[in-house]
């Protein structure tokens, strides 16, 4: 087995139901919700570091050099990222180009729901990306929906609601 890192940057996967705006939003305490998905898995040994609490769509390249620069630190050859899916392809092919020949196999995920309402796909991605992690050549990946992307072929399907070849 190899040693694993998620590092957790936001997107829906995170996300809470706002009362106040009747929208989505990060918890007010800042608080991520994948400890208690990874012991719901009984999934006990990644180590969780969370980056940043962020919807994808306001990413800048500042925040995906801060990615990097957390991916470059992890001591793991193994990482899983958790991502919002509307820039989750974009942020994979900075990644693949600024890491280059990374000895380090990263995966990101996410969720179209949020873990914290019923029926999140966010378990099932978070699962899988925690295999391919550690299974997968080294490089840049996305996993969702059950599917392994590379990082050119990582793109959200909006009309579908999914990520597709």
């Amino acid at each position: 087995m190899k040693e694993l890192r998620v590092i957790v940057t936001g997107g829906t996967i995170d996300k809470v139901h706002d009362p106040a705006s009747e929208g989505l939003s990060f918890s007010p305490d800042g608080a991520t919700h994948l400890p208690e998905m990874l012991r719901i898995g009984r999934c006990h040994f990644p180590v969780v570091e969370k980056l940043m609490l962020k919807d994808s769509l306001y990413f800048d390249d500042a925040d995906r050099a801060a990615i990097a620069e957390a991916v470059r630190a992890a001591p793991e050859p193994s990482i899983v990222l958790t991502h919002g899916t509307g820039t989750m392809g974009q942020t994979a092919r900075y990644l693949a180009a600024e890491l280059g020949d990374t000895d380090k196999c990263v995966v990101l995920t996410g969720a179209m729901r949020p873990f914290s309402l019923y029926a999140s796909d966010g378990e099932f991605n978070l699962g899988a990306a925690i295999v391919a992690a550690q299974i997968l050549e080294p490089g840049v990946w996305g996993v969702m929906n059950g599917r392994v992307f590379p990082a050119a072929r990582l793109d959200k399907n909006v009309d579908q609601g999914r990520f597709d070849i």
